[in-house]
């Protein structure tokens, strides 16, 4: 009984001690949201400031409550693009904004047409007399692209800037399955699918070499014209290919080095920065630690509302990942996608565009969401699609119901392929003495067996799957760009294009961003001349996320980002990440994927602490071994 008495009070303790935690948690939350909240149209005389300490998205992660707690520590903030575009044209506009300020110290990156799009909004605050000012202590290629349209680009006199361009090594794991004898069962349609190649290879095929050739060439052209669009003298590739070189030609001072190179302008510390800020627009009335007048990013947005005059065009988002389930925003949860759909397809709405900024993933999510679009068509509301910086696999699936495609020439699209990956460990077994018998009624019975082995008629059974869903993919592709499935056949295998190849190859119709498909899906829903506004579906946040979102302010991952190192780190970070999606493809519960591995992984990406411990159990066995 003293036994069960000490053990009751033990249970009672934990108890009382995580009820503690939580609340103490919550209300941690709630101090942070509302210490970090902008004052409701508080705007002061003088600078924007965008503070980037994050990175740029298409749309922003919901902040799970239980990761927060597990982890420890707050995800990585994310800005959407279409958010700080917002900003920057209502700036150049309004007469009490006299300058505009990026602080790019803790910038994680963004994607090329974001970053572009972002970059062509300075250009319109510049055209329209006012100074748009970076800084930096560390540039890096995103921070670049952005810098490249300032009017004065700023770096610390301790700093460095150098360029990358996009591409790197992938993980191939085949060595290590092999080393525990796994059986990584692949089952896929497709050359140029590469997805599953880490898993069978120990490098790089021909196709997917070539596949990364062709999209990441494209991606590295599309930035270098950018930037020297913005800025002709730029020496980008000197930078690129000997940034020592022009380190030593600077006196051995890589801050010079940059300065030389036209990627920056002026050096100069936080505070010398600060007080030439000062100097452009007066000193701040606010009790603030930035000494210049001063409104941030979120206070403008929220002393600007969107207005919303005439007739509504909605927008879906379908961006990140596309997985069964109602996960997201940042995720494109099947379920959650499609009932905003659903629940939508009566409100009034002139036509739909369906924005898509995915290298997708579940096959059958990404059927649920386009059966959902295909309603709206079928209700005789006119879709359009709008393709950001991804559209590829599942991505362009949900993009066969649109009436028109728009992408642009970087987007990276198409790869029309499926896969699965299904791994057993009857040869890890045996090493230490298990095998498996039973009885069985049929060539199925107790399929799929992990432990003792797959049979001949389920692998058969899975490729015909695979297959199957390939031919479903073919034969929507077809029916939507009316080709025929032997056409489609020749330009998918899983390969994927660059924007302006896919037009050229029949996967979309024009070139365009977001606003151009809106303006089409107005004309074709009658609008004509009449006014008409954007309506994001499914973007309402409760009141419990909202206080979450408040303690994205400064994230503890981002402390070190203020130097090269610490980008670099940041980046090292974002490798393992992807590594860990690479083992979860195999470990994973997952059915019939529809997924691009050629496509960038998206920024701030990092690996879970949670995860991390698969990696190291997986290399203290390796050690054991």
């Amino acid at each position: 009984m003293k036994f069960a008495s000490k053990v009751w009070r033990l249970l009672v303790g934990l108890k009382d001690a995580l009820a503690l935690l939580f609340l103490a948690l919550f209300f941690a939350l709630v101090f942070a949201a509302l210490s970090a909240r902008p004052i409701a149209g508080r705007v002061e005389k003088g600078a924007l400031l965008l503070e980037l300490n994050g990175a740029v998205v298409e749309e922003k992660s919901r902040v799970d409550p239980f990761d927060l707690l597990l982890s420890g520590q707050a995800p990585t903030r994310e800005f959407q693009a279409r958010d700080i575009e917002r900003a920057l044209d209502l700036a150049a506009k309004d007469s009490r904004v006299k300058v505009v300020v990026l602080d790019l110290s803790r910038f994680m990156g963004g994607r090329f047409v974001h970053l572009r799009e972002i970059g062509a909004a300075m250009d319109g605050v510049r055209k329209a007399g006012k100074p748009v000012l970076t800084f930096a202590n560390a540039y890096l290629d995103d921070g670049i692209q952005l810098a490249a349209h300032s009017s004065e680009a700023w770096l610390d006199p301790m700093g460095e800037a150098f360029v990358a361009g996009p591409g790197g090594n992938m993980n191939y794991y085949k060595g290590l399955i092999d080393r525990f004898k796994v059986n990584a069962h692949v089952y896929r349609v497709g050359t140029y699918k590469s997805f599953v190649e880490p898993y069978v290879r120990s490098d790089m095929s021909p196709e997917a070499r070539q596949a990364y050739q062709d999209v990441y060439g494209a991606l590295w052209e599309a930035w270098k014209a950018d930037v020297k669009k913005a800025r002709p003298r730029a020496r980008i590739d000197e930078l690129a290919s000997d940034p020592v070189g022009l380190m030593k030609a600077a006196g051995g001072d890589f801050a010079q080095g940059a300065k030389a190179a036209g990627v920056v302008d002026r050096l100069g510390d936080k505070t010398e920065f600060e007080k030439r800020v000062t100097d452009l627009v007066g000193a701040s009335d606010a009790n603030d630690d930035v000494p210049y007048a001063h409104t941030r990013l979120a206070a403008w947005l929220t002393a600007n509302p969107e207005r919303q005059p005439g007739k509504a065009i909605a927008v879906v988002t379908i961006a990140g990942d596309i997985v069964d389930g109602d996960a997201g925003p940042g995720e494109a949860g099947g379920e959650r996608i499609a009932k905003a759909l659903d629940d939508n397809i009566g409100g009034g709405f002139k036509a739909l565009v369906v924005r898509i900024d995915s290298p997708g993933g579940s096959a059958t999510a990404a059927e649920r969401i386009r059966r959902a679009i295909q309603r709206w068509g079928d209700a005789k509301i006119p879709v359009v699609v709008s393709m950001g910086n991804l559209a590829a696999s599942g991505g362009y699936w949900v993009s066969t119901p649109g009436q028109r495609v728009f992408a642009d020439p970087a987007t990276v699209t198409g790869s029309i392929g499926v896969f699965a990956v299904l791994p057993s460990f009857e040869r890890t077994l045996a090493d230490y003495g298990v095998t498996s018998d039973g009885v069985h009624t049929t060539a199925l019975s107790g399929q799929p067996d992990i432990f003792g082995g797959f049979t001949p008629e389920l692998n058969n059974l899975l490729q015909s799957s695979v297959e199957n869903t390939y031919g479903k993919f073919v034969s929507l592709v077809a029916k939507a760009r009316a080709r025929t499935p032997e056409q489609i056949d020749a330009v998918a295998q899983g390969r994927v294009w660059p924007g302006a190849e896919a037009r050229a190859r029949g996967l979309v119709d024009e070139m365009g961003d977001l606003h151009a498909a809106l303006a089409y899906a107005a004309r074709l829903g009658g609008l004509g001349n009449d006014r008409w506004h954007a309506e994001f579906l499914g973007e309402k946040l409760d009141t419990f996320s909202s206080l979450l979102e408040g303690l994205q302010t400064d994230p503890k991952d981002n402390a070190a980002a203020y130097d090269l190192a610490g980008l670099v780190g940041a980046r090292q970070r974002a490798q393992a990440g992807r590594a860990l999606m690479q083992l979860e493809g195999l470990l994973g519960t997952r059915g019939v994927q529809a997924y691009c591995l050629e496509c960038p992984p998206r920024p701030g990406l990092a690996a879970n602490p949670k995860d991390l411990s698969l990696v190291q159990s997986l290399m203290r066995w390796t050690v054991r071994k």
